[in-house]
């Protein structure tokens, strides 16, 4: 008869067809890892549903046979939250890409979880609305990844992050069952569901807010020389009551990196720039805007450049919004961080990333959101070079560190996945944890959706949460670790 997951392939081909399953070691290859590329593992099984009721079948086959089983979207996640299982189904919905619905009157869309971040923007923006989330990779990443991960991007700071323009989710349960997730009376499933990394669940449909496009958006681009001073220029800012769409900030090294890969010409000499972009009503964004510029001025800004038009803004963003990829051009490898710390400890922290990196000899190239103090810190390495990768590692822990000393969060958007699961007893304790488990095990008590992702080892669901009475039987047989 095979093994579990010969059966499942034969099971899914016969319900899918046999182009929607992959079971060649060559091409199951493709799905070994999302954007965390440091991070691989090859799936024992890839299925590629086109319907929720497709993805229902896979889940409930998957927990007849006790078969873990993860969701994949684009591929475009930087935690490993979509690493698949190598004894397990990666469900991939990147087939399932309808518009279903666009619903103006009401200011919404009804789209299905493989539908790009950005065709959801193209298809309302005749109507004069948009689609408010932008991470930078919204040109490839799709809207059920987003759900997952609770995505963000350069304009949450005025606009919030995915979470703020959900309606509703319908959603495949743990075993199988498809159900609607919304706004209502009881508890608020959608909240615990949305940023979940796919462990309560795969999404199947999404009700999605709209934005009305604004009336105006002015644009402009500081250069300091000092990054402490981008950072300052970011609290005055802040401080002064006006909240930008967005405000982002790169160092000399991610500048560096944008220049030798897009050309965006930022000004020579930047030790750091900083993007702020303003939207709303004409007159409002005219008086906002000029004390935006003085304010710049007066924290050390040496020049500042004010976009006179679309493709003039198009330009300046296209640095920022390159920035992640093109550190490849300076770089043979590289680890991209995800962190907070209130906006205030901007300078400090900065500075003390910078010491860090000197003291290491490990070069790291700063670019984030500044206004909502969520930074990306690219730790950069050579891979060929014996226990580079683990000086990064080294590194990348204590900027995380970093974050937590100063009152912030080892994650703002990319989420927890296998890469940070380790670091999360330094933010929270072991009651913390249980409770968290104890509500995921409430939707999957079998442990088979996503397994292994968030939570430290040895919890994981199959371990009862609670006061623990000695070690966990798999760390005294030597078979996981306990952070």
């Amino acid at each position: 008869m095979g093994t579990p997951l010969d059966r499942l392939a034969a099971r899914f081909t016969a319900l899918l067809g046999r182009d929607s399953v992959i079971d060649d070691p060559v091409r199951l290859r493709t799905y070994e890892c999302d954007g965390l590329t440091t991070h691989r593992a090859s799936p024992g099984l890839v299925v590629l549903p086109e319907t929720a009721e497709d993805v229902a079948a896979v889940v409930r086959d998957c927990v007849a046979a006790g078969v873990p089983y993860v969701a994949r979207g684009s591929g475009t996640g930087l935690s490993g939250g979509a690493l698949p299982r190598t004894d397990g189904v990666l469900i991939v919905t990147a087939r399932m890409r309808r518009i279903l619905e666009i619903d103006i009157p009401n200011q919404r869309a009804v789209v299905e979880p493989g539908v790009i971040n950005l065709d959801v923007t193209r298809a309302v923006r005749p109507y004069g609305y948009y689609f408010a989330p932008d991470p930078s990779s919204q040109q490839i990443c799709s809207v059920g990844g987003n759900v997952a991960e609770n995505s963000g991007g350069a304009h949450c700071l005025k606009y919030g992050f995915t979470a703020h323009h959900v309606l509703s989710c319908e959603v495949v349960t743990p075993d199988g069952e498809i159900v609607e997730l919304g706004e209502g009376p009881g508890y608020d499933l959608l909240g615990v569901f949305v940023g979940a990394e796919g462990t309560l669940g795969i999404t199947t449909k999404i009700t999605v807010r709209l934005t009305r496009v604004p009336e105006t958006v002015q644009t402009l681009l500081a250069a300091f020389t000092s990054i402490e001073a981008g950072g300052t220029a970011v609290s005055a800012i802040i401080g002064a009551g006006v909240v930008p769409a967005a405000i982002e900030m790169m160092d000399a090294l991610s500048i560096e990196a944008a220049e030798a890969a897009v050309g965006c010409g930022y000004p020579e000499g930047a030790a750091a720039v900083l993007i702020v972009e303003l939207d709303g009503p004409a007159s409002e964004v005219a008086h906002q805007f000029a004390e935006v510029e003085r304010l710049c001025r007066d924290a050390g800004a040496f020049e500042v450049r004010i976009a006179a038009d679309d493709a003039e803004r198009a330009l300046i963003w296209t640095g920022r919004k390159s920035a992640f990829a093109a550190v490849g051009r300076i770089s043979p490898a590289y680890l991209v961080q995800d962190g907070v710390i209130p906006r205030t400890a901007l300078p400090r922290v900065l500075a003390r990333i910078d010491a860090l990196s000197a003291a290491s000899g490990v070069r790291v190239a700063n670019v984030f959101h500044a206004g909502d103090g969520n930074l990306h810190p690219l730790v950069l390495f050579d891979d060929a070079e014996e226990g580079a990768a683990e000086r990064a590692e080294e590194v990348s822990g204590a900027i995380l560190d970093l974050c937590v000393e100063h009152g912030g969060s080892i994650t703002g958007e990319h989420g927890v996945g296998v890469d940070k699961a380790r670091y999360m007893p330094r933010m929270f304790t072991d009651t913390d944890l249980d409770t968290m488990q104890m509500v995921r095990c409430g939707f999957d008590p079998a442990g088979l959706c996503n397994p292994g992702k968030v939570f430290p080892t040895p919890r994981l669901c199959g371990e009862v949460p609670g006061v623990k009475k000695g070690p966990h039987p798999l760390v005294a047989e030597g078979k996981a670790e306990l952070f």
